[in-house]
This record gives C-alpha cells, sequence and structure tokens, in this order.
C-alpha cells in the first residue's frame, strides 16, 4: 500500500497490531518521552496518546520504532529498494528499451518522482490567521531541555538562486504562540537557503509541516545530495508522488495531506538563545544562538494528530529511521566509488561518529582515497571515524569489524588524523578546536594478513599500572575497553606506556556511566565522547618533517570530560509516576 498521509497510515498499523492506543491522560511534559522510550526498549507498538493535557489534538508517537513498521511505510525491505535502484542505474548505462522493459517496476517508481498536485487540501481544512503554537501538545522531551521542542518538523524552504525545494528536519523550540527557534544548520540544504536570503537582507519563507506521511519523514532525515527534491524521494519510496498543494499564505508548495502547516518567515540577521535539548548523541546539546521562526498563519486538519519523536541515548526511534535511510541511498555511494561493496553507519555512535566501509582495493592506498572522497560527499563530511575493511567483513558487526582491525591494523602506517575539519554543530566533542570543527580520524584494517593464532596476554591487574581502573574488556583480542574511575587521561597514558601491555592494538578508556559488558553502551560511550584530535595518544608520536609519526598502542580517550554536556538522565519522579501508572496506559 502507498501511503500519502499519516492517519491512514495508523490506521493499517492498528488494523495490523502495530499500534496502541492510551486513553489514560498523560503529560506532554516528561511523561511522554519516558512511556515511548521505555516502548521501543521493549520492542513495543506505535503509540496513540488519545488525551493529552493542555491540547484537544492526540499524539501519536514511535511511528517508526521497528523495521516491520519501516517494511510497511514503504512496502518493503529498504536493503531490497536500495539494491534494486542500484541494478537499474547500472543496467541503463547506456539506456535502452529493452533495459526499460527489463526494469519496468522501478521505471515506474521513478515516474512518480515528480510531485502531484492537489487542489484539495486536507491540510487546509482550518486556517488559524491567529495561530496560537500553545493549542499543540508540543513535548518537552528531558528534564534539562530548554522548553517544549517540535521534533518531527518537515521545514521546508526554497533556494533563492534555483528555485528548487529542500525539506529538512531541524528542531523548533517554542518561545510563545507564534515564535520558536529554528535549529538550521549551514551543512544542511535549509541553512544554505537561509544564509543565501540573509546575505541579501531578506526574510526566508518558512513553511513547516507536521504530520506528513512516513515516507515523506524518511526522505527528509535522508541523507540526500544538495539540491535533490525530498518531495521527489519520497514519490520514489513510497512508489506513489507526493501530493502538494499551494501555501496559503507563501509563495510555495507544502505537502496536501500533512497535518499541520506552519507558515512563517525566518526574519535575517535575528537571533536567540536556543536549547539545552537533549540530542540523539544521547547528551544535552548547549545553549546556542540560532535563527527565528515567526509563525503567520497554521493551517490544518479539522482533526488532526500530532505527531512527535524522541532522540536521545540509543536506541531511539531515529535507529531504524535511520538504518533503512541509509540501506536505501548505499547505492548512490557505490555509482561514485565503484570500489565500495558495503558501508554502515552505526545508530549505537550517532551515526555520523562512526562509518565503517568496505573496500575492494585494485590498487595500493585505494581504501583511504576512497575514505577522504566519503568525508568530501554531502552529509558524510560530517564523518567523525572511518574504519576500511576487506569486502568479506561483515560491516554491520563490530566484532567483525575489530577482528579486521586486528589482523591488518599496524599503527604505524594505518593512522590518519584529520584536524580542524568540519563535523555536525551537534557533536560536543571538538569544541576546543573551534565552535563548529574538530578531529576526523581513518582506521585502515584492510586485507594484508592472517588472522593471529595466539591470544593476547593481559596482566591479572590493570590497577597496578592505573590506579582507578574499575573493570575491563577485552573485544576480539584488539580493543581493550577501560572503566576509569578518576583520572581517566593519566590512566590511558600510563595503559599505553605499559610494556605490559604494548601486544594490545587498541585501548579505549571509559567512564562508569558506561556498561562494558553491553555493546551498545560500549558504542555509545567510546564513539560519541572523544574528538581525535585532542583525545588520541599512542606510546610513541613524533613529527618527521610535516608528517606525524606512530608508534606502539593507540590510546583513546572516550571519558566524559567536564567541559562535555551532561548525559540525559530521566527525572527520577517521572521515572516513578511511570512505574506507577505503566498498568493504566497499557490496560
Amino acid at each position: 500500500m502507498a501511503f500519502t498521509d499519516l492517519q491512514s497510515f495508523l490506521a493499517y498499523l492498528e488494523a495490523n497490531g502495530e499500534l496502541h492506543r492510551i486513553s489514560a491522560p498523560v503529560s506532554p511534559e516528561l511523561e511522554i518521552t519516558e512511556i515511548a522510550t521505555r516502548s521501543v526498549l521493549e520492542g513495543g507498538p506505535a503509540l496513540l496518546f488519545e488525551n493529552v493535557e493542555g491540547s484537544s489534538y492526540p499524539v501519536a508517537i514511535n511511528v517508526l520504532s521497528s523495521r516491520r513498521r519501516v517494511n510497511m511505510a514503504i512496502g518493503g525491505e529498504p536493503e531490497e529498494l536500495g539494491e534494486r535502484l542500484l541494478h537499474f542505474m547500472r543496467d541503463m548505462n547506456p539506456p535502452s528499451f529493452k533495459a526499460i522493459w527489463r526494469n519496468r517496476g522501478m521505471a515506474k517508481r521513478f515516474m512518480n518522482f515528480r510531485p502531484g498536485k492537489s487542489r484539495k487540501a486536507p491540510v487546509q481544512e482550518v486556517v488559524e490567521s491567529n495561530p496560537d503554537l500553545g493549542t499543540m501538545p508540543i513535548l518537552k522531551c528531558w528534564p534539562g531541555d530548554g522548553g517544549r521542542f517540535v521534533t518531527l518538523p518537515l521545514v521546508h524552504t526554497v533556494d533563492q538562486v534555483t528555485g528548487i525545494r529542500n525539506i529538512g528536519m531541524y528542531r523548533m523550540q517554542v518561545y510563545d504562540g507564534q515564535t520558536t527557534g529554528m535549529h538550521i544548520q549551514i551543512e544542511r540544504g535549509g541553512g544554505v537557503h537561509h544564509w543565501q536570503a540573509e546575505g541579501r537582507g531578506r526574510p526566508l519563507e518558512v513553511a513547516v509541516a507536521i504530520g506528513g506521511d512516513p515516507a515523506l519523514w524518511l526522505a527528509t532525515v535522508a541523507a540526500l545530495p544538495e539540491g535533490f527534491d525530498e518531495a521527489a524521494f519520497a514519490g520514489f519510496l513510497r512508489n506513489a508522488r507526493t501530493p502538494m498543494t499551494r501555501a496559503a499564505t507563501l509563495d510555495m508548495q507544502v505537502p496536501a495531506q500533512a497535518e499541520f502547516v506552519l507558515e512563517g518567515v525566518v526574519p535575517p540577521n535575528v537571533r536567540r538563545v536556543e536549547g539545552p535539548f537533549g540530542d540523539h548523541f544521547g547528551h544535552y546539546s548547549e545553549p546556542a544562538e540560532f535563527p527565528i521562526f515567526q509563525v503567520i498563519a497554521i493551517t490544518r486538519r479539522r482533526n488532526p494528530v500530532y505527531p512527535a519523536t524522541v532522540v536521545g541515548r540509543p536506541p531511539q526511534e531515529d535507529k531504524f529511521i535511520g538504518d533503512a535511510t541509509q540501506e536505501v541511498l548505499k547505492p548512490l555511494a557505490k555509482l561514485i566509488h565503484p570500489e565500495l561493496t558495503d558501508l554502515w553507519a552505526y545508530f549505537e555512535a550517532g551515526f555520523h561518529n562512526l562509518l565503517v566501509v568496505s573496500v575492494e582495493t585494485r590498487y595500493e592506498r585505494e581504501p583511504l582515497k576512497t575514505a577522504l572522497g566519503l568525508l568530501g560527499t554531502g552529509q558524510l563530511a560530517l564523518c567523525k571515524v572511518i574504519v576500511l575493511v576487506d569486502p568479506d567483513v561483515n560491516v554491520r558487526s563490530f566484532a567483525r569489524v575489530v577482528g579486521a582491525i586486528r589482523r591488518n591494523f599496524d599503527v604505524q602506517r594505518d593512522v590518519q588524523v584529520i584536524a580542524r575539519a568540519p563535523v555536525d554543530t551537534l557533536d560536543f566533542t571538538g569544541g576546543a578546536t573551534t565552535p563548529v570543527g574538530g578531529g576526523k580520524l581513518i582506521i585502515d584494517a584492510t586485507g594484508r594478513g592472517a588472522s593471529p593464532d595466539t591470544a593476547v596476554p593481559l596482566p591479572g591487574d590493570l590497577a597496578a599500572i592505573a590506579p582507578g581502573v574499575m573493570r575491563s574488556r577485552f573485544i576480539e583480542q584488539t580493543l581493550l575497553v577501560v572503566q576509569v574511575e578518576n583520572e581517566p587521561r593519566r590512566a590511558l597514558e600510563a595503559l599505553v606506556a605499559s610494556p605490559l601491555l604494548s601486544p594490545v592494538k587498541l585501548i579505549a578508556v571509559v567512564s562508569p556511566d558506561i556498561d562494558i559488558d553491553d555493546d551498545t553502551s560500549v558504542l555509545w560511550g567510546l564513539f560519541t565522547r572523544f574528538d581525535p584530535a585532542q583525545d588520541i595518544v599512542f606510546t610513541g608520536a613524533e613529527l618527521r618533517g610535516p608528517v606525524p609519526a606512530y608508534s606502539g598502542v593507540m590510546g583513546i580517550d572516550a571519558s566524559l570530560k567536564s567541559t562535555y554536556p551532561r548525559p540525559l538522565v530521566m527525572d527520577p519522579g517521572v521515572i516513578q509516576k511511570v512505574d506507577r501508572r505503566w498498568g493504566e496506559y497499557f490496560s
């Protein structure tokens, strides 16, 4: 089935046992977050809160927080769709009628790229010329958040030169009934449009759709090439055109079957402090000045549903959304880099912080070329760590990736550290370098040797080498993860320098809040909490001319530094409240 609106998809989920209605009264401040995050961990259904305090609109959450529901949204497996896309593009080079006939199913999907025009627009059944965001059940997700945030906005902007549309998902903090923040980043399409308009001294017209269909959500968060229309890509995903209509007060098109559309402008040269906000890196993003959005009008359905999502310490709903979009888009990377055989960004690390790439090496150092090329491609430029492996390594298995490092990694030749590079503005680890700059790490673990058969011996008491060591875990006889109670950098330097640990290839220190026996916790704690330009040490490091030379063991200080924002922790009172009321929600 091809869904072009949220409510028909919710009805389909309910008919297939994938949606649970909660009629008990709930608060949009923290309580919904606690219920939703627990439900994700339990593999629960989508949730529809029908009685939200302070609003007459129901809230839908966890709509795409399972693989099955993502598959329902696009009518099949994302990876299968991606492979069919790759086959089609290769088979059509050069184009021929025979090739089109062989791929007629995929060709039909491409016919749905052009968005449709809809005269009858359910999202304009009601037009509110005196808008009030206070009527909407907008969530406050975490105790330290700066306020309530719209977390699933489809922000429509238009290129000021070409007129090409961009749809991005930029969180919006509510300041009052007509004003929000606009966390619009220059690395994203909408940020470029704002930069263009502000350079001309003009306000940027913006339409924010809330409650589009799930294919449009997936297209909006996908790392598409700059200038690629997300509404068009949504048509490809759902295999049906995206119905669009003219906005009520703006010169632009909006999704005709959304639940709400906020119409307004981002004025030039106006900034306001936005945040803190509990983000998908599992920490609060710090308050910072961002543009504001002034709402001129709100259009909506007569009986709309307000959709929301929660981001935070993984796993959350964005795990399933991110996994699906990278599976569909993988063919684009393979077309640009034919030597690339597979790649995977880890949700546990917030996606951008760890990318594993398998490469069919055709000439010396080609994997490094591939990594550098990816770091110059769209949103992949925000990746922090890239690990290169051979085609026979399962890029989705961190254990297999670490095993490849054991076989092939040599610290003297296979480490590349790039300082002062562009990073995600949500990455709090690189702030000491520049406000939006930090380091990148490339590890080349492509094939040069056979797997060692001998076990790597470890001393019985690591605390004798580095006081403060609490526990440790040795992953694939290669990565030694050490939980340290205090002075983690000093402990790391002692461990890396110890002759007793010289056979170990990688040592990482983490803080006591990381459960080193849990793979998700280890990946989260390791890759979100270090900057390659500041937090990597080696047994030996020197400059030979302008070229750094490393030797011995590579150490990573992934401890929770005092300069970092706080990790996300729910208010104990809310936890107790949800414990007490759990039977009311799921009776």
